[in-house]
């Protein structure tokens, strides 16, 4: 049997798993429908919807999964994703849509769960539905832990008490700070949106807001009331043990979405989701399964290429860019002329409040209700790269940088001046740092005979910046794969280039079994 494995540097996220990310490039609607929470009716804001045609203020499996197209990039989804979208506020009152950039992603990661992992994943049941997130939500807090923290490592979140589902689920929302200038934060980091001033000084490309689905199931109901209770968070959110009475381990979701937040530099006023939610501790998603069951099974048991790529499934039909851009739903008449995208008016669509914490917003509340409360204070992340790699979710929608700086030198100027940390609590980074003098690059090992090179991935500690050098060999039966790693250290004027270490890591595998 001939087969080929790759390593990836997944340090971040512990063993590697197969995975896919469901790019939806097209929206196929953006409308106040929700056939979960308001079926049959307008809803109290407007969503971003993406996936099949056939979704309605009160959508069934039928129409969706029978629908003529889908914004995503496969024939056989016709599931529905959806969530709030984003607008500006202008300091006129005038509220005007943030484009949406690249349309949406949806990973599916097919992680067992850790505490019974021969119990493998299930696919979704057809016209299964769940929520993530919580739309009246207006603060952040878990245990003790003061919101102006960045999470603790997730190893020891069992032992500070903070794996409850309520925990969990605040930490499945992420906003992430893009900078295509430098290296990737990481997903799922900060768990609200920046202030405008942070925003403008330090993501140049925008926002993207992540959100994180639970994957741990009953095994009963394909929804419940509140469209919540069926489903649990394992207790690493998107990994980890599945707690008692929901062993049955589902593909883990996670949807992203990139808002232009850079195309609002220097203009005066606020964003806002269009729930009414500044900080976006609010921010949520829904989702209803247009899959086949039997197909999708097939699939999380076939589709284990770690690449994260649709086109390494061969059971996907494959729909191109353009095609999904086309596809739209049909928008009901009560909401056909409803203005929701440009310019909107002086209020969110809906006449949405906008409400502050730290106690939850209350439906309808009367527009006095803005001022009644107070704004939650936010901490200030400063921007920072994340331990990624290739596999970890991020970066599907990344475009090439503006300048005429090489990647790789980009990639090492960040790693060497990463931004420094807020004088004090009050303050947010306005202006990013300044750009440093090019760090040295560490040279190539020679690759061995038999083996290709695959790509190069950098890391750093402090002031040593890592060249990995990840290479791929082609053998039958016995699977190697070696992980070649090449460190140099940075320093004032002219800096020596030396080679000072290089790993070699072994894993062997017995017959049958996937690559790694």
């Amino acid at each position: 049997m001939r087969t080929a494995t790759t390593l990836s540097v997944l340090a971040s996220i512990g063993t590697a798993s197969a995975f896919w990310r469901m790019e939806c490039r097209g929206r196929v609607g953006l409308a106040r429908i929700d056939p979960l929470i308001t079926p049959g009716e307008a809803s109290a804001h407007v969503h971003a919807i993406h996936g099949s045609s056939g979704f309605s203020a009160d959508a069934t499996y039928e129409d969706l999964h029978n629908a003529d197209c889908t914004s995503c990039g496969v024939v056989q989804d016709k599931s529905a994703y959806w969530a709030p979208v984003m607008y500006f506020r202008h300091e006129d009152g005038q509220y005007e849509l943030v484009p949406q950039i690249g349309g949406m992603l949806a990973y599916y990661f097919l992680n067992v769960d850790a505490g019974n992992p021969d119990s493998g994943v299930k696919a979704f049941p057809n016209n299964f539905r769940m929520i993530a997130g919580n739309a009246m939500r207006r603060n952040f807090s878990i245990g003790s832990l003061s919101y102006k923290d960045a999470d603790p490592e997730k190893s020891i979140w069992a032992k500070l008490g903070q794996t409850t589902q309520a925990d969990l689920a605040q930490r499945a929302i992420g906003f992430n700070c893009l900078n295509y200038h430098k290296l990737a934060e990481g997903a799922l980091m900060r768990h609200y949106l920046p202030e405008k001033d942070y925003l403008d000084g330090n993501c140049a490309d925008g926002v993207r807001i992540e959100l994180a689905f639970p994957s741990c199931w009953n095994g009963k109901e394909t929804d419940v009331p509140g469209h919540t209770s069926h489903v649990a968070y394992p207790d690493l959110v998107t990994n980890g043990a599945c707690p008692k009475g929901f062993e049955t381990k589902l593909p883990g979701l996670m949807y992203e979405t990139i808002w232009a937040t850079n195309k609002f530099a220097g203009v005066a006023g606020q964003f806002v989701l269009s729930n009414g939610d500044e900080q976006g501790f609010g921010y949520h998603g829904d989702f209803i399964s247009g899959w086949d069951e039997d197909f999708l099974q097939n699939a999380v048991n076939t589709c284990t290429n770690k690449s994260g790529k649709i086109s390494d499934c061969p059971l996907f039909t494959l729909i191109d860019e353009d095609t999904q851009r086309e596809c739209k739903m049909k928008v009901p008449s009560f909401l056909a002329k409803e203005k929701v995208d440009g310019f909107v008016g002086k209020s969110l669509p809906g006449n949405v409040v906008v409400q502050y914490g730290p106690e939850p917003a209350v439906a309808n509340p009367r527009p006095a209700a803005s001022q009644a409360t107070s704004h939650v204070p936010v901490p200030t992340v400063s921007y920072q790269p994340g331990v990624t790699s290739l596999n970890l979710p991020g970066g599907v929608f990344k475009e090439k940088p503006t300048s005429t700086t090489s990647e790789e030198q980009v990639k090492i100027s960040a790693l060497a001046a990463p931004a420094p940390e807020p004088e004090s609590e009050s303050e947010t980074s306005s202006t990013p740092s300044p750009t440093p003098a090019p760090a040295p690059i560490p040279s190539d090992p020679p690759v061995p005979e038999g083996y290709e090179l695959v790509r190069t991935e950098y890391h750093t500690n402090g002031k040593v910046v890592s060249k990995v050098i990840v290479i791929e060999t082609v053998q039958y039966v016995t699977l190697t794969t070696e992980t070649l790693t090449v460190t140099a250290t940075l320093g004032a004027g002219n800096a020596r280039r030396e080679l000072n270490h290089l790993h070699r890591h072994r894993h062997l595998h017995g017959h049958g079994h996937g690559a790694h």
